[in-house]
């Protein structure tokens, strides 16, 4: 093997062959390409300690053993190094060279051409390689069980099927991939799919927040992006609680809060929903938890939640859980907001008692977080700037935002003919995450 030279390194080194551009029916066989890549010779005894000291520069490709024998020298072995940080022995820091020096080996490099395939390549150089040159490249993808669901652009169109096949021959476990070919549908919150590659099988299951689901992902809506958004209502209830869940999906605010002891009614109009939620409950055993409801948001609100409220509101001071009603329909729900207009008769509880609305939204305002609250009080017909709390979730599009509106349903917006007196009433609040009374920007989470 010849010894290495001092140069620049070719920054397309590890870029697939030019001529697969364009490509697009995969031909895994047309990325086969040799590079140079540095070596170092070392005893076969003392590799393994030599590797633990040449972490920093050793190769990392996939696919590919940074260790192998020397063809020319069966007592010896070959340590592939990364080309871009090792182009001369002034490569190695210190503490490597006292190393080298301590098992006696020859810091000298040597090259070796080393053939790369297919499987030695990322997703996104593939695809970095085939798409349009300047093009936008799809590498990530949101992970349903073994579902890899994408959202490509239109200049990816026509690359779909070689782009999901890439995905599943590089992401372990999955073997489907599939890409949204409408929007969302407002009634029944799933969408029109294509399969581009893979089985055509849609049942699946996840794990989140140490909950199992299973479902017909074609069928039902479900986000694993909205984790994290789960796990933080979940850590607002407390054993007993009240929680209702307005539009439930297959349960993933219902089922964790049935877990941590609460009562749920759980409500969806998609009877494919309904029948995931039910099995679900089953699965996670806590259907004795959660009585659920296959009605429309509003008859839900105006019907079972209205009776519960009656109910629970009318209950001794002593048993007094805290109610929280979760409306998870961003496109949607702050409409679903009037259903609390006098929703309820009688005379009004006390304040604290009053129930909670996490309601989810999409603003493509400048100030989202004063948007929201501006429509849901528009809305109730009441304002809400100093009584509620936005929680921004995520970043959905360039300039969307979803958020979460979290407030207290002011007694003269619940009841119909409201008695107000001093004993009985106050003026509801919202403890607030903000330390001002003042109306400020959510704080910005990361979801995953």
């Amino acid at each position: 093997m010849p010894e290495i030279e001092a140069s620049v390194r070719d920054p397309e080194l590890f870029s697939p062959p030019s001529d697969v551009r364009g490509m697009t029916k995969l031909d895994r066989t047309a990325f086969k390409k040799t590079v140079s890549v540095p070596v170092l010779k070392a005893r076969k005894e003392v590799v393994n300690r030599l590797m633990r000291a040449l972490k920093r520069v050793a190769l990392q490709r996939p696919g590919i053993k940074r260790v192998i024998e020397d063809p020319q020298d069966g007592d010896s072995r070959l340590i592939m190094l990364d080309p871009y940080k090792m182009l001369t022995v002034d490569g190695f820091e210190k503490a490597e060279l006292a190393v080298l020096e301590e098992l006696d080996v020859n810091p000298q490099l040597s090259e070796y051409n080393l053939e790369l395939t297919y499987e030695n390549f990322k997703s996104e150089e593939v695809l970095r390689a085939v798409l349009p040159e300047g093009q936008d490249v799809t590498s990530g993808f949101s992970r349903v069980g073994h579902i890899a669901h994408l959202n490509l652009r239109d200049h990816q169109l026509p690359f779909k099927h070689l782009i999901g096949q890439v995905m599943i021959d590089k992401n372990p476990g999955i073997t489907s991939a599939v890409n949204k070919t409408s929007n969302i549908d407002n009634t029944y919150r799933n969408f029109q799919m294509e399969v581009l590659s893979g089985e055509e099988n849609m049942l699946t299951k996840v794990r989140e927040n140490n909950y199992t689901y299973e479902f017909d992902f074609s069928k039902v809506y479900w986000n694993p992006r909205l984790s994290t958004e789960h796990g933080r209502i979940t850590e607002l209830l407390n054993p007993g609680d009240v929680l209702f869940d307005v539009f439930a999906g297959v349960g993933p605010f219902a089922i964790p809060a049935a877990g941590k002891k609460c009562t749920v009614f759980a409500n969806d109009l998609n009877p494919e929903s309904h029948k995931w939620l039910l099995h679900n409950c089953k699965l996670n055993k806590v259907d004795q938890k959660v009585k659920v409801f296959n009605m429309d948001g509003k008859d839900f609100l105006q019907g079972p939640v209205r009776e519960e409220l009656m109910l629970r509101l009318g209950l001794s001071a002593e048993e007094k859980p805290s109610i929280h009603i979760v409306m998870n329909l961003p496109a949607k729900a702050i409409e679903f907001l009037s259903a609390f207009k006098s929703l309820l008769d009688g005379q009004p509880c006390s304040s604290e008692r009053l129930p909670t609305v996490h309601c989810y939204c999409f603003s493509k305002d400048a100030n989202p977080a004063k948007d929201v609250c501006q429509q849901a009080g528009a809305v109730l017909g009441v304002s809400l700037e100093t009584r509620s709390s936005v929680h921004l979730v995520r970043n959905v599009a360039p300039n969307k935002e979803m958020l979460c509106i979290t407030f207290q349903i002011p007694a003269a917006t619940l009841y119909e003919n409201p008695t107000l007196t001093v004993e009985n009433y106050e003026e509801p609040s919202l403890k607030r995450q903000k330390t001002d009374d003042s109306f400020s920007e959510p704080q910005i989470i990361s979801d995953s």
